[in-house]
């Protein structure tokens, strides 16, 4: 199976609320409106296969020295089959070449970022994401997300 992931166009918008809205519904995701979306389209990324949208993420930075995964998310009938991997592997190196030294998400999918190099913190170490997002989420007093940190430098 060949995937290609590539930075997303403003056509990719309608992909991108579909994917995400159908994790938010879950409640395993943050809702982001289409408005949102086509302000922060130059920060998400596209897993392609065969020409079909298959997948999503974004890198959004909180710091001078830190970048989040965000909206990472996989398609159904297509996962388990290496495009979150190869969505994380791209947004890494989108960070390495911005210069940022560390990359954290907040997720469910602990193994899933532990076998990709990355730790589980405690998430009070990232005072900026709690004044960014946690804010704003109905979960914010009792978040069962995880931290995961992985250094790139």
């Amino acid at each position: 199976m060949t995937v290609t992931c590539r930075k997303a166009a403003l056509d990719d918008v309608d992909s991108l609320y579909d994917i995400i809205a159908s994790y938010a519904e879950k409640g395993i995701m943050l809702p982001r409106s289409k408005e949102a979306l086509s302000r922060h389209i130059d920060s998400f990324v596209i897993a392609e296969y065969e020409g079909r949208f298959v997948g999503c993420g974004s890198l959004f930075q909180l710091g001078k020295d830190l970048v989040e995964i965000r909206s990472l998310g996989v398609t159904d009938g297509y996962k388990g089959q290496g495009i979150g991997r190869k969505l994380v592997e791209f947004l890494t190196e989108e960070a390495k070449r911005q210069g940022i030294p560390k990359i954290m998400a907040l997720t469910y999918e602990v193994a899933f970022f532990e076998k990709i190099g990355f730790s589980v913190v405690p998430k009070e170490i990232f005072p900026e994401k709690v004044w960014t997002d946690c804010v704003h989420c109905k979960k914010q007093h009792n978040c069962d997300e995880i931290a995961v940190l992985k250094r790139l430098d």
